[in-house]
């Protein structure tokens, strides 16, 4: 069995010039017991994923008894034409889950991490509609959900502001040959966060193989 990632750059591996910010997906072979293959990437949204020809690599590699880990909807929200939360952006999910299971395997539906803006000791949700159609979807579907955005917000939170920034790319000057003279990004995770959201995808991920393997729906969205 192999973990397959599609998603946008919350996800994606590693690039080393940029090191220390990575997405999620870089570390949850850390995790699980599965190779993982991750082709997410900076900037993609679920048209621009099959447009570049990653979906197609993806699915095709796919065999009966893997999953596929879908996250999308930071860059989705940006394009509300074409990919709008009801409309090209939960079409082309609904199509991602469609071919997955065609292949035998199961599809795990994942809302976008949020990006960690607080007004007071809150964040402020920044995704409007696209979570709740991503639930939406896979209660639709009967379809696996890790309710990502759910959890970042809870755990940016129950850090506080001023602790949850050790998860993000906040670097001082000088801290990073990648940013020499700082950054404050509130959307990508540094190593901690990345390694954070891995550590809870894993679980979550286990949680559904065993309610699977149980009998019961895999629809449920997931907390620990």
């Amino acid at each position: 069995m192999t973990y397959h990632l599609a998603g946008d750059s919350t996800v994606a591996p590693m690039k080393e010039p940029e090191r220390p910010m990575s997405g999620w997906g870089q570390f949850l072979g850390d995790y699980v017991d599965a190779p993982v293959r991750n082709l997410a990437f900076g900037g993609a949204t679920t048209e621009s994923f099959i447009a570049s020809g990653s979906w197609d690599e993806l699915i095709g590699e796919v065999r009966d008894g893997d999953t596929v880990v879908i996250q999308f909807g930071h860059n989705d929200q940006k394009e509300p034409e074409l990919l709008a939360s009801r409309g090209g952006y939960t079409d082309r999910l609904r199509r991602f889950v469609a071919e997955t299971r065609a292949r035998g395997a199961v599809a795990v539906l994942c809302t976008s991490c949020e990006r960690r803006w607080f007004d007071g000791d809150a964040v402020t949700p920044t995704h409007g509609d696209y979570p709740n159609a991503v639930r939406d979807l896979a209660h639709e579907l009967d379809a696996g959900l890790i309710d990502l955005t759910v959890f970042t917000t809870w755990l940016y939170e129950d850090l506080g502001d001023e602790a949850s920034r050790g998860l993000l790319s906040h670097y001082a000057p000088g801290e990073t040959a990648a940013w020499p003279e700082g950054l404050t990004d509130n959307t990508h995770f540094r190593i901690e966060g990345a390694r954070k959201v891995a550590a809870f995808v894993a679980r979550s991920l286990r949680a559904l193989e065993r309610r699977d393997g149980d009998g019961p729906t895999m629809g449920s969205a997931l907390m620990a």
